[in-house]
């Protein structure tokens, strides 16, 4: 694996983000698996990314498509083997990719065997201390301990049979575990060098902020919307310091091993200086940075969540990530394509229309921003394909857990991992054997988005990120380092790189003459001579 320099590869990588639900299906059964990304890895390496990240795996009843985790070293059947996850890595290594994977530690199913023990252990047990178990309030102990929400909607509590209430901050088939109990803290060290034994390269760490939860268990005082993180500081189970403690032991792990193993957080925290705390020396390497993805298609919010951002980071030495689109948020082509484009999608009272040439106009732009920051930057599957949010998939369709936890008020986060169109005219569009029925269904209209349609097509999304990518791992200037502002008319983003690039986003609602330059290496949009038009990102060769 060639580096453009001789920093560790995190640093500046583009990472892809396989949702192994809906990427490819090998077998028939509708689902994506294991041998369906290996049948794809060379499409991936001619995308031009560094890495893959792949959503769970392991064995589970699918209650939060695979985040709620039966065994943490074994694979679902659904997706394929052990044997078949060792020759996928492999494979994608000799294709110059690294796999990182996804590690849910925050909570267990329901149907892992420790929970299992601690239900028959009962109170006061070993086996229930591996998770978080209190008594009620009130007489017989009826309501539950204290006043938590679920992400998911709902009391985060759930009654047994003997009494006593488990907590769980997502869905209750998924028990928090209890992060102050050794036990747990061991087993997954082991967990971590088991995949690390078989070649993986890294962990992106699901709720990384949430393992520690404040010991006397106080009253939260506040009711989110579902799946919105909080805006404070003082969290009684979020973001609390003692996770540090943790993900300096887990660094310790990774260090043991060559290739620089590395991880990111999923940490959905108040602000940039937080987030730095994660990724601080001895920590972990690299962290979601969830204020950008948040941010609206705005010139000042943009410039803010940046500045902040590199600013926050340099401070501890660690690189930034870009990322606008996860299996968790409303696809960025959606949320820009509408009025309000601030936060992880559409408000659940919205009825505007969505504009989909607007939004697709914008995350053209978007992604041309996004690739020339400093740092390393996060694709998640389908936007290089410059796929929609699938917003009428019938309501006796919906999967999520959020659907029914909300009493039916959120549809959830169905609408984003709807299966990749791979080629043809008609469902399931490549995705799997014709004829199969997918596990979400696919918009009759998506043969235009397919790989197949799009390769080729110079004015294609796909074709855009192809072009950038390529750009980005060519240009000494592109990847780690830092940025320069230059001034510019309000509205316009204007920045350079050394040596001799410079970036233009202009979202002033004026035409904006480009500063001088020697090439233009690569624009979002049509440029009309040295203009660049409202909307429209560009590369410059200076």
């Amino acid at each position: 694996m060639q580096e453009k320099d001789s920093a560790p590869w995190w640093r500046s990588a583009v990472i892809y983000q396989i949702y192994i639900r809906s990427f490819a299906d090998s077998d028939g059964d509708g689902v994506g698996d294991i041998d369906g990304i290996r049948s794809r890895l060379p499409y991936l390496r001619d995308l031009g990314i560094d890495a893959v990240w792949i959503t769970p795996w392991y064995p589970s009843p699918m209650v939060d498509a695979g985040y709620d985790v039966a065994d943490y070293t074994g694979i679902d059947p659904m997706f394929g083997t052990v044997a078949g996850a060792e020759a996928f890595i492999a494979d994608a290594h000799g294709h110059g990719l690294r796999v990182i994977l996804d590690i849910v530690p925050n909570h267990t199913s329901d149907r892992h065997a420790w929970f299992e023990a601690a239900m028959a252990a009962g109170p006061g047990s070993a086996e229930r201390d591996r998770y978080v178990f209190r008594p009620g309030q009130g007489e017989d102990g009826a309501l539950p301990p204290n006043d938590w929400r679920s992400t998911f909607g709902g009391s985060a509590w759930t009654r047994v049979p003997d009494g006593e209430w488990y907590l769980h901050l997502f869905a209750d088939a998924q028990p928090d575990l209890n992060w102050n109990n050794v036990e747990v803290r061991h087993d997954f060290e082991k967990v971590l060098g088991f995949w690390f034994d078989r070649g993986v390269d890294g962990f992106r760490i699901d709720v990384a902020h949430g393992l520690i939860k404040q010991d006397s268990l106080p009253d939260a005082g506040e009711t989110n919307d579902v799946l919105e993180p909080t805006k404070r500081d003082d969290h009684p189970h979020w973001d609390r310091d003692g996770v540090h403690e943790i993900y300096r032991d887990w660094r310790k792990v990774a260090d043991r091993y060559d290739g620089d193993r590395a991880f990111v957080a999923e940490a959905w925290v108040s602000g940039p200086q937080r987030l730095a705390r994660y990724v601080s020396p001895g920590e972990l390497q690299t962290a979601f940075n969830f204020d950008y993805l948040r941010a609206a298609w705005d010139a000042a919010s943009l410039r803010t969540v940046i500045d902040s951002s590199l600013e926050a980071l340099a401070e501890v030495g660690a690189p930034a990530t870009w990322v606008l689109s996860n299996h968790d948020v409303v696809r960025h082509v959606t949320r820009y394509g509408r009025t309000h484009t601030e936060g992880r999608g559409p408000r659940a009272d919205t009825t505007e229309p969505l504009d989909l040439a607007l939004g697709t106009r914008r995350a053209r732009a978007a992604a041309l921003l996004m690739l020339a920051l400093p740092g390393g930057a996060y694709v998640y599957q389908g936007e290089e394909l410059g796929l929609p949010e699938v917003e009428d998939i019938p309501e006796e369709l919906l999967q999520d857990p959020v659907w029914e936890r909300s009493g039916h008020s959120a549809r959830g986060r169905d609408g984003c991992r709807v299966p990749l169109p791979w080629s043809g005219d008609a469902p399931p569009f490549g995705f799997g054997p014709d004829g199969v029925t997918t596990w979400l269904p696919q918009p009759e209209s998506w043969g235009d988005l397919s790989a197949q349609a799009q390769a080729g097509d110079a004015n294609s999304m796909l074709e855009l990120y192809r072009a950038a990518l390529r750009l980005r791992r060519d240009l000494p200037a592109l990847g780690e380092g830092s940025l320069r502002w230059h001034e510019s008319p309000e509205g316009v983003l204007l920045f350079s790189r050394t040596p001799g690039f410079v970036c233009a986003l202009n979202l002033s609602g004026a035409p904006f003459t480009l500063p001088a330059h020697n090439d233009i290496l690569l624009a979002s949009g049509p440029l009309d001579g040295d203009v660049l038009p409202h909307d429209t990102a560009v590369w410059l060769a200076v």
